[in-house]
């Protein structure tokens, strides 16, 4: 298999395996206008095997999203066919607007324009609950 080099873009490297798929959609990578690969179960030194992510353009991202799938993920910035940053992510204390909360009797389901917003209860279980209702966050 061969997946070239990018030019200009991100390569979302470490990403536990499976959860590529979900950093896709979280980030709606499907509406890019440029080449986005997925590979999966890629081989690794660290972890035997991983997820790997490269976007063939420099496009806003909001690393926090990633972050509240998998933080352990490194971020290559790549300009000129060179790595000019490589970012490691932590969890965000919060997540506004990123998830819905499932609870039917959340003030977020009723009132409409009110943020949704998560907040970080247990950061080494990566366990997120509702502001309001304090639901845990189900990804």
């Amino acid at each position: 298999m061969n997946i070239d080099a990018i030019k200009n873009g991100y390569v979302i490297d470490h990403i536990k395996v499976g959860n590529a798929m979900k950093i896709y959609d979280v980030l709606n990578l499907n509406e890019l206008d440029c080449q986005v690969a997925l590979i999966t179960n890629a081989k690794s030194k660290k972890t035997k095997v991983k997820d790997i992510i490269k976007i063939a353009k420099l496009v806003d991202i909001d690393f926090d999203k990633i972050a509240s799938i998998d933080s352990n993920v490194t971020i290559n910035i790549v300009k000129n066919n060179k790595i000019i940053e490589k970012k490691k992510l932590e969890l965000p204390r919060e997540l506004i607007n990123i998830y819905k909360c499932k609870n039917p009797r959340c003030i977020t389901t009723i009132e409409r324009g009110l943020d949704q917003i998560f907040v970080l209860t247990d950061k080494e279980n990566n366990i997120y609950r509702c502001k309001y209702c304090e639901t845990n966050l189900e990804k």
